[in-house]
């Protein structure tokens, strides 16, 4: 069995790679969004128009829930937290890059430009179990694919 700690070092990898993810609030439906990492911190920003359904539902942080599926689909994870905006300019200089300047016409000053933070509290994280090995114990009945299942799902702390 794969223990907690390794579940989430195969998240934030899979996850800094990919960077591609689902976001949303209550009221606002997920959505997908680019995300954006500070050095090796567990939090997790997203660059958005302030005219957005999410960031002008965002008055207040609120609960949040990320939705994440690897791009090789071996891992997909549900994150809960919190999210709110934080337009510091520090950090919209470091995390300031080609692809998000594509997106705001005036650059870093762009009026509309807004900065969301998200706050892992917690994640349910899944690894793919039907490997070629797995495919094989199943054809020669060896292993129980219940339990193999069970094996490759972890709820983890992010906190």
């Amino acid at each position: 069995m794969t223990d907690k700690q390794e579940f989430e070092a195969k998240f934030w990898k899979s996850i800094r790679a990919d960077m591609t993810v689902m976001v949303g609030t209550a009221g606002v439906d997920p959505r997908p969004m680019a995300a954006q990492f500070d050095g090796e911190r567990k939090t997790i920003y997203f660059f958005t128009a302030k005219d957005t359904e999410i960031a002008e539902n965002l008055t207040r942080a609120r609960k949040a829930t990320l939705v994440y599926a690897a791009r090789k689909h071996d891992l997909f994870a549900t994150l809960h937290g919190t999210l709110r905006i934080d337009n510091d300019r520090k950090t919209v200089d470091r995390l300031w890059n080609r692809f998000v300047a594509a997106w705001f016409e005036k650059g870093k000053d762009d009026p509309k430009l807004c900065l969301l933070r998200f706050e892992p509290a917690d994640a349910q994280i899944w690894l793919d179990a039907s490997s070629l090995v797995a495919g094989v114990k199943m054809f020669l009945g060896l292993g129980d694919p219940k339990q193999d299942y069970a094996d490759s799902v972890a709820r983890v702390s992010l906190k």
